[in-house]
């Protein structure tokens, strides 16, 4: 499991996607979100710019990551 800290108050799904270069670009990271291929929380998100928070955690490909 890793970490990925915040600057501000919040990161939106797809922004964390590619930041942690699970996609390539935007349109590479929304199509993951719309196929259902990422858990936040332990559940399918379906929404592209839903708001993590600290201790928010999401699952893409047997990788996991907890907002910080």
């Amino acid at each position: 499991m890793e970490t990925f800290k915040i600057k501000g108050s919040y990161i939106q799904l797809n922004q964390l996607i590619k930041a942690m270069a699970w996609s390539a670009n935007g349109a590479e990271a929304n199509a993951l979100i719309e196929n259902g291929l990422l858990k936040v929380n332990g559940e399918t998100e379906y929404r592209k710019r839903n708001k993590l928070i600290i201790g928010d955690s999401v699952e893409f490909k047997k990788q996991k990551i907890v907002i910080e």
